[in-house]
């Protein structure tokens, strides 16, 4: 009767403690799992996102140069050595007019990024020389609106241009010595190929060098590199 008695009574308070403690710790080591899947998971993301914008901007670099257009105002291209301008036809709606594009590398917040900027469609000649020189401007002493509109491409530690003439890459900023090369307003005309060579930062799903090789559709077969 005793035996019955104090199994009646349940469990005591040091099986119930014991209990509670061992509850406890599995509940904890449980939310350490699960926070170590979500941080991995967000680490995944963030990579991922990583990934898929630097593949973006390599195809939009890829779409800019594939629709250069020639004008007697103002060049297909320019590089200065810090900003590349191009004028370009509106991809999807060739008969919108044209636009210019701007790419340069921008310190921000303690780290250098590729950011990329284009202007509305232009269609007149007072229109593309507004563009082309709002393109300079915002390249070289951007405002504080235009630096709100950036969207970080990158994180590079150097980037670099070379243009295929005469048979040979070369800096973008030096003379060419093909005479068929600059169109009769003496303009420069589109070179026939363009290389990038981005200087990715480490701590990225890339790291390290990248290069990139456009060749001009006429030349080339519309195929990049």
């Amino acid at each position: 009767m005793a035996r019955l008695a104090r199994q009646a009574a349940g469990f005591t308070l040091i099986e119930l403690l014991v209990t509670i403690s061992i509850m406890a710790l599995m509940t904890l080591l449980s939310w350490r799992g699960i926070d170590g899947m979500m941080r991995t998971k967000d680490q995944l993301s963030a990579r991922s996102d990583q990934v898929m914008t630097l593949q973006t901007a390599l195809t939009q670099w890829t779409v800019d140069l594939d629709n250069l257009a020639e004008t007697r105002v103002v060049s297909a291209a320019d590089y200065d050595g810090s900003v590349l301008r191009m004028t370009r036809r509106d991809a999807v709606s060739p008969a919108e007019g044209l636009r210019v594009v701007a790419w340069t590398r921008r310190l921000a917040d303690g780290n250098a990024f590729w950011v990329r900027w284009q202007s509305p469609n232009v269609r007149t000649q007072s229109d593309l020389l507004a563009a082309w020189a709002k393109a300079q401007q915002w390249g070289r002493e951007p405002t504080p609106e235009d630096r709100a509109l950036d969207i970080p491409l990158a994180v590079l530690t150097d980037w670099q241009l070379f243009y295929y003439r005469d048979n040979a890459w070369s800096n973008p900023l030096s003379s060419a010595a093909d005479p068929n090369q600059p169109v009769a307003s003496g303009l420069n005309a589109p070179p026939k190929g363009v290389r990038l060579v981005l200087a990715l930062a480490p701590g990225q799903p890339f790291a390290g060098v990248l290069t990139r090789d456009w060749v001009r559709p006429l030349v080339g077969g519309g195929k990049s590199l």
